[in-house]
């Protein structure tokens, strides 16, 4: 039998799976620029993508230093979220009375709206960080608590019987056992969170801010300015992706043996 030819390198190209989502981009990209050319939408309902890239080019610097404050206010979010939720999720999974008093009020708590609840926020801690941050923790907070008590309660008893059974103390059970067979559970809940953790950032300074990109949309809504406000959004998605990338690239690092991590799956935001 004769041997298979090796793909070319056009089609390996086109088969990375890095590529895919800017080939979709581009797609989503023309659909929305024929929708406005065919059904000939106004501009000041929703803009043509040009008007957009105009925006993105002349008004970078601004747009760029407008995404700092939001970048700060959602890592330290996020950063509150990872530090309180994953010890909260242990105690949680690890003793039904903490369960029985904790988890029906935190799932209380995710049914009000964090935008109703902002404001507060504003009266208590003035027009500074600290709102945006709370913000953050908040939505980014319960997705680390709901995923990490579910890793820690689907370690297999047997596991740890053995651990124990061989004289292990209940730290190092813990640290050998419970930990490394809930990470991946624990990461899938941090992905979620940071992503959280952006719409967060963004609700607090949309109840009060003079900086940062919910500013900035607030600003270009109040002026019907379409275009700026289109382009706030595409920084907003680029922070979201990036720092999903981010917590993803941690992940493979931290548990490379995890058949998630395997070269051959892509994970997408």
């Amino acid at each position: 039998m004769s041997e298979k030819k090796a793909p070319g390198a056009v089609t390996r190209l086109l088969n990375s799976s890095w590529l895919r989502p800017f080939i979709f981009l581009l797609f989503i990209i023309a659909a929305w620029d024929l929708s406005i050319r065919i059904f000939g939408i106004p501009a000041y309902q929703i803009p043509a993508p040009i008007d957009v890239v105009k925006v993105l080019y002349t008004d970078w610097p601004e747009l760029l230093s407008q995404s700092w404050p939001t970048t700060y206010a959602t890592l330290l979010g996020f950063l509150a979220s990872a530090v309180f939720g994953i010890p909260i999720a242990m105690l949680i999974a690890g003793s039904r009375t903490v369960e029985s008093y904790v988890y029906p009020l935190l799932v209380f708590s995710q049914s009000i709206p964090k935008v109703a609840i902002a404001p507060l926020f504003v009266v208590w801690f003035g027009f500074g960080i600290i709102p945006k941050i709370i913000s953050a923790f908040l939505l980014g907070f319960f997705p680390v608590v709901v995923s990490a008590v579910q890793g820690f309660k689907s370690v297999d008893p047997d596991m740890v019987d053995l651990a124990r059974a061989m004289k292990g103390s209940r730290f190092r059970v813990f640290c050998a056992v419970n930990l490394p067979h809930a990470m991946p559970a624990i990461f899938s809940g941090l992905k979620v969170s940071v992503t959280l953790a952006v719409v967060g950032a963004v609700v607090g300074e949309f109840v009060g801010s003079n900086s940062g990109i919910g500013y900035v949309l607030q600003r270009s809504i109040g002026t019907f300015d379409l275009p700026t406000m289109f382009a706030a959004l595409v920084i907003l998605a680029l922070l979201g992706v990036i720092l999903f990338w981010l917590v993803d690239r941690i992940e493979r690092i931290a548990i490379p043996w995890h058949v998630s991590q395997r070269a051959d799956v892509f994970v997408a935001s």
